[in-house]
């Protein structure tokens, strides 16, 4: 029967045989006590219910075509030519991308669809 000690084994390996210093054990800490670290000055974090994403740079316009399909980058063309603006792109997971267009005064909004037609009447749930 194989039997292992475990116990007061000391296995030697290529690392020098000298025995690490022991270190002291640090003072407990209270709950709640200030510490310098836990003193230093945070960025304050914005109040609840502010969009965070209000003060983001807009998007290059450039990176809002990439991964357009050749059809809807045509009928995005033609309607920039009536002043209407690509908002963004929806780009859910394994499907086509969803380029979203609002006209000049920002009333209406469009989808072009990966044949390159317009749906007029998207079923898009956009925030108020």
């Amino acid at each position: 029967m194989l039997s292992l000690q475990t116990e007061g084994t000391v296995i030697p390996g290529p690392w020098p045989s000298q025995a690490p210093a022991v270190a002291a054990a640090p003072a407990p800490r209270l709950v709640g006590a200030v510490t310098p670290e836990a003193s230093s000055p945070r960025p304050a974090a914005p109040p609840r219910g502010q969009e965070r994403r209000k003060d983001a740079q807009p998007t290059a316009p450039e990176l809002l075509r990439a991964g357009l399909t050749p059809p809807q980058l045509v009928t995005l063309e033609a309607m920039e030519i009536f002043r209407w603006r690509l908002a963004f792109v929806r780009r859910p997971l394994f499907q086509p991308p969803i380029p979203v267009l609002f006209d000049q005064d920002n009333t209406r909004h469009v989808v072009i669809r990966e044949d390159g037609t317009l749906d007029e009447q998207p079923m898009l749930k956009l925030r108020g």
